[in-house]
This record gives structure tokens, sequence and C-alpha cells, in this order.
């Protein structure tokens, strides 16, 4: 199959390369020629694990190419998938469709001055209900529908993990009653076939609302066991065998339940956001959608408040004015250099309002934090950053900071006060080395 994938950034790129690595002809297409320019050389605009060698083998073996030239990435297309940005919009949380539309003119375009007799037209992009008539109601402007079928076909790519999860998907879901695309979108997906992944073929609608439906429920599985860590603590329970005992129920199963600093990254804050206005707009309101949302928001400045109750306790009181505080992991989570509503957003600038001097090292987020945290010093390694800093917490748990000498970091620390916003360390573990250790939902 011919496909064309307009947009490569995080959902365009991946799911090109990996259609690519599949057998099919790909061809990315972005407006940015400079991010065109560094795709033909050979680089990697976003950081994803084994995507720089799935783009290498595969632009080898002329499956893959870029190109800024839509009309020409078209001809003899036999899909065309729109994999674009669909941020939420400053002020009101609703989904910013404008690339979405801006690629689907280009598209329509495209087709009516083709000759092709039939061109199937993919939202792979996230976006809210009724957008696909939307799209479908543009084109029709400019091509008879005879010639075209819009369908759905949401992502649910993990950020670190995201070829594995397009390769091996638990599902892939199809929004279309039109057989022809039909048969178009089974061709595609038909290397799944084999491994017997189930792939669902349901309206255009539904398939939307399935990508956000998913979405918000696992941020509403994160904040409920993020809540049941503060319930927890209040009452001396560990959060880590609530989570395994409820995880072991297969009607709930064990993922998406570890506590923490509350969830970010470019998909749940955003979809979550974007439903709960879905929902009113339609007079149905989830109000526990809205619940996480303000919950989630909240978790952020309590781990703040969190940081320094820990280092002023261990002083016998004061505040942090002055205190030179370690951070280890800025983004969201770990395998990726993502920024979009990472906790760190949130607890480090509380951290400086309350006068503490921030010092922080992330293995692969410093660029894109430098601009979003201008106000903090950077480091190369996680031991450069601790020297003498008054206390180091964990943000993300990146695998580097898994097993960190403790006896080296107590050396370097002027203050033995490790604040774990992951878990990844044992209480008495750390109270063996004679850390003031403060963690989420476990006794200390």
């Amino acid at each position: 199959m011919r496909v064309v994938m307009v947009g490569t950034g995080y959902v365009g790129l991946v799911s090109g390369v990996c259609f690519s690595d599949f057998g099919h002809d790909v061809v990315c297409v972005d407006k940015d020629e400079k991010k065109i320019e560094m795709l033909d050389a050979g680089g990697i605009p976003i950081f994803e694990p084994g995507l720089d060698v799935l783009v290498s083998k595969n632009v080898k073996s002329k499956r893959l190419s870029f190109t800024s030239d839509l009309s020409e990435a078209m001809k003899n297309a036999d899909a065309v998938f729109i994999g674009v940005g669909t941020p939420s919009r400053r002020g009101d949380g609703y989904a910013d469709l404008s690339y979405v539309y801006a690629a689907t003119e280009e598209i329509a375009q495209n087709i009516a001055a083709s000759d092709a007799p039939f061109t199937v037209v993919v939202t792979k992009s996230t976006v809210p209900v009724g957008t696909g008539d939307e799209v479908e109601a543009i084109i029709a402007k400019h091509v008879d529908p005879s010639r075209f079928a819009v369908v759905s076909n949401p992502e649910f790519l993990r950020e670190g993990s995201a070829i594995t999860d397009f390769k091996r998907p638990d599902r892939v879901v199809v929004g279309t009653e039109n057989e022809k695309a039909r048969a178009v979108m089974r061709a595609i997906y038909r290397p799944l076939f084999i491994n017997e992944t189930p792939i669902l073929f349901t309206t255009r609608r539904t398939s939307e609302l399935i990508k956000y439906a998913g979405n918000a429920f696992l941020a509403t599985k994160i904040t409920f066991i993020n809540e049941m860590a503060d319930l927890c603590e209040a009452v001396g329970a560990n959060v880590q065998e609530v989570a395994r005992g409820i995880g072991l129920d297969k009607r709930i199963g064990s993922k998406f339940l570890h506590a923490g600093p509350g969830y970010g990254g470019s998909c749940f804050p955003k979809d979550t956001l974007a439903l709960t206005r879905t929902a009113n707009e339609h007079n149905s309101p989830v109000t526990i959608v809205q619940a996480v949302i303000d919950a989630n928001n909240q978790r952020k400045s309590n781990m703040a408040d969190k940081i320094m109750r820990t280092i002023t306790a261990h002083h016998g009181g004061g505040d942090v004015s002055g205190k030179t505080i370690a951070i280890l992991g800025l983004a969201f989570k770990p395998n990726t250099d993502d920024m979009r509503d990472a906790p760190s957003l949130t607890i480090i600038p509380r951290l400086i309002e309350a006068g503490a001097k921030i010092r922080a090292y992330d293995p692969e987020s410093m660029k894109e934090a430098k601009p979003l945290l201008p106000d903090i010093e950077y480091l190369d390694n996680a031991y450069t950053c601790l020297e003498g800093a008054d206390a180091v917490v964990i943000i993300t748990e990146w695998d580097e900071f898994r097993a960190l000498n403790m006896t080296r970091v107590k050396a370097l620390l002027s203050a033995p006060i490790l604040v774990d916003l992951r878990n990844i360390y044992r209480p008495e573990t750390m109270k063996a080395h004679g850390f003031t250790y403060s963690n989420i939902g476990r006794p200390v």
C-alpha cells in the first residue's frame, strides 16, 4: 500500500515509520522544511528509543521518505493519514483543530486535482467527537463523496515505548461504515492480523470517543491511587501493597496503579480537558473526569509542599529560603524528553517562589526544559547535581536514578534529605543509610 502521513510530530513520525516497517511505501509530509531536512539527513526531531534505527532501516530500503510537497506525496496514495498536533487552546481547554482542518483543506485540493478513483483520509490525530464529520464536509466541498472516505483511527502510543505499542498493540480501532475504506484499512493493518491483534471496526464517532474515554479512564486510575497514597500516609498503610492487592483483581488490573506526583505529558492533561469540554457542550457533564483534572492539578502543587515540609522538619523548623535543592528528573516520565504538563513545571516554580535555589539534571529533557524553567541551574550528571545541595528530590524515575550510590550521595549533600516522589527506594534502606527520607504513601 502507498501511505501518506501528514505531520512528523510524535504521532505522525512514529506511525509513518512503523507502517513502513510493515512493508508499506510511506511518505511523511511536513510544512517545516527544517524538520524535513533533519530527517533526510538522518536526524530525529523527537526522542523515542529505537526510532532512529527504524528510520535508517526503512529509508535505506526505500520504503520511507520525507517531503514538504504534499501534492507529490499524494500521487497514487491509497490512504492519507492526518497526524498533526491538536493542542489544548489557551483559556478554554478545547482541542485546537486548526492544524487538522488546514491539512484537510490541502488534502481535499490534491484529491480534486488528481485522477485517483478513491482515497481514504484517516484522522490519526486525537480529535473530539464529530471532527470526522467536519473533515468530511471540508473535503466534500472540493470532491465528489464517491471518491473519498473519512476514517477515524486513533493512536494508543505511550511515549518511551511507542514502537512496541504500535507493532504489538492491545487493539486497533477503525471508525468507518464505508466498505471500501474498511478494505483499505484491513490491508494497511494486515501484518497485525497475523499476530491476531483485535481490530475493532466501529462508527467514526464511536472511534473518536474511544480514544478520549480510554485516556480519561487511565488518568482516573492514576489519580485514584494517588489519593489512596495520601490516605495510606494518614493511616499508616502501604500504597504499593494496596495497589498490588487491588491490581490482582482481574476486573481492576495492575497497570497505572503507581502512586506519584501526578500525571502529565501530551495526552492525559489535554484529552481529559477536551473530553469535559465536549461533554459540557452536549449537556452531558462527566463529573468524575472533571474531579480527576482538579485533583491532579492540586496534587502537583501538594508535592512542592511535601518537599518543603520534609526539609523544614529535618531542620526542626524554618523554611526553604536560601536552600539549594537538587532535582533529578524533569520530563513527565522516563524515556522521553517531553516536558508537556510535567509535574516539575509546577513543583519547581513553587520551590523557587519559596526562596529555594534549584539545580537539576535529566538525561534527555534539559534542552526542552530550559525555556520553560530558565531560573535554575542545569548540570550534566546526577552526582554533579547533588554537590553541596541541601536536599535531593527524585521527580522522574529514570533507570540511572534507581541505583545511586547512597554513600556517595550522602557525602555530596550538605544535609542527608531525599524526597522520592516515585518510590524507587525502600524506606528501610534509606533509614539504614541515615537519610531523612520522604516518599509517596508508604510508612517511613
